[in-house]
């Protein structure tokens, strides 16, 4: 008998396809014959005839050139970190897009003469925080933190509360962080209780840090010192604010600002740009003229720099319309969304109780609505395409539309119906 597997067609054969030549200019080479490869092996044992290897590799192809899945975000987490915390804005898709050939980005086209790198995205940010005599921008949160901590204080003491000594999470500690930079850590206080006088400062403090334990909260026998009483000390204040709201906001009246801590008196504020404020990972860093200039003059600020596009998404951010994060924390006909939904797929509507996420508003319930589906359709919609990603309640699965873009609504149907059917 003829063996089969010798009908399983070469490679280079199936390569030659036009699908698959057109696929490998949009994806590249490698991935194509992957594929390629796969839909042979299926071929060899016998899952599908020889014939029908061509169709079978263009149907494995990757929708994109990475290996990174576009997610439905059904868990009513705004900020969700495990799935790449604020969707950017339209606007920073497409400043992204423009940043992502040869630009000026360290060029003055007027003299032809190098240039203030990011000059677009920080006077953005000036714009947005006029307290701040200066800005700088760098690749992420914990970034900025080591930034200033190294150029105010290594080799000298930092002095922080010990009920803000939070880990930051995947395991990455305060202390960790700070000791890392050659600075010295000296707690005051006690974990619930912390009085301005536990702030004693020598000629060997570089800096006192001040840090918002933005994923907990404590209640009851507690005490801190506020921004404006630390900024009565003879040493700079750094400010760790961690979520990124730039102003007060009525929303989130618990959570602390950018521009609330600099009238207040500190020498230096950090946060992260993909948190409230709706951009891509960045850290910020506002302050004075005096201190801020120590940090862009350290060798690490070049070292923590963000690349062109970074810096593009986070310019359109900061001057362009309302970003998703604050659609998804007042959104808009959530109710109906949720019914509509609902009778599509044979589900009931609930309440539910979405969360800032990421570091922000700890505590801060977002009510809302959810759809509720059976429990074991979790683990499918997770593997289909699109990517659904629910909340398990109970036993069952909560669908909550509050981070689902309203234009997302019939392709959410559409999986949930294809997994049910």
């Amino acid at each position: 008998m003829t063996d089969l597997r010798r009908a399983v067609p070469r490679t280079d054969a199936v390569l030659a396809d036009p699908r698959l030549v057109a696929a490998g200019e949009r994806l590249g080479r490698l991935v194509v014959k992957a594929a390629v490869v796969e839909a042979q092996e299926q071929a060899r044992l016998g899952v599908v005839g020889p014939e029908a290897v061509p169709d079978l590799a263009v149907a494995l192809l990757p929708t994109g050139a990475t290996t990174l899945r576009s997610v439905l975000n059904c868990t009513g987490v705004v900020l969700h970190t495990n799935l790449g915390r604020a969707p950017l804005s339209a606007a920073a898709v497409a400043a992204m897009a423009q940043a992502s050939g040869y630009t000026d980005i360290e060029y003055d086209v007027t003299t032809g003469a190098r240039a203030v790198r990011g000059r677009g995205a920080l006077a953005a940010l000036r714009e947005a925080v006029p307290d701040a005599e200066q800005v700088l921008v760098v690749n992420n949160g914990a970034a900025a933190l080591v930034l200033a901590t190294t150029a105010l204080a290594a080799g000298r003491e930092v002095v922080v509360s010990r009920g803000e000594m939070v880990e930051i999470g995947d395991g990455f500690r305060l202390h960790e962080l700070i000791t890392a930079t050659g600075a010295r850590i000296r707690e005051v206080g006690t974990t619930n209780r912390t009085r301005f006088s536990d702030y004693v400062v020598t000629g060997d403090t570089g800096c006192v840090l001040k840090v918002h334990p933005s994923n907990f909260w404590l209640e009851g026998f507690t005490s801190s010192v506020t921004v404006a009483e630390l900024s009565r000390l003879p040493v700079p204040v750094v400010v760790d604010l961690g979520s990124g709201l730039l102003r007060p906001h009525p929303l989130l009246p618990d959570e602390p600002d950018v521009t609330t801590a600099l009238r207040q008196g500190a020498s230096v504020v950090t946060c992260s740009g993909d948190k409230l404020l709706g951009g891509p990972q960045t850290g910020l860093v506002f302050g004075r003229r005096d201190a801020l200039e120590l940090l862009r003059r350290h060798p690490l600020y070049r070292a923590f720099r963000c690349d062109k596009t970074t810096l593009a998404a986070l310019e359109a951010t900061l001057r362009g319309p309302e970003v998703p994060v604050w659609q998804a924390l007042r959104p808009t006909q959530l109710r109906k969304r949720t019914e509509d939904l609902a009778d599509l797929v044979s589900g009931v509507v609930v309440p539910s109780v979405g969360a800032v996420g990421g570091g922000g508003a700890p505590g801060l319930e977002l009510p809302g609505w959810a759809v509720a589906v059976p429990a074991e359709l979790a683990l499918q919609l997770r593997t289909s395409d699109p990517c659904v990603v629910g909340r398990v309640s109970h036993d069952r699965l909560l669908l909550d539309l509050r981070c689902v873009p309203p234009a997302d609504d019939a392709r959410l149907a559409a999986a949930v119906l294809a997994c049910t059917s």
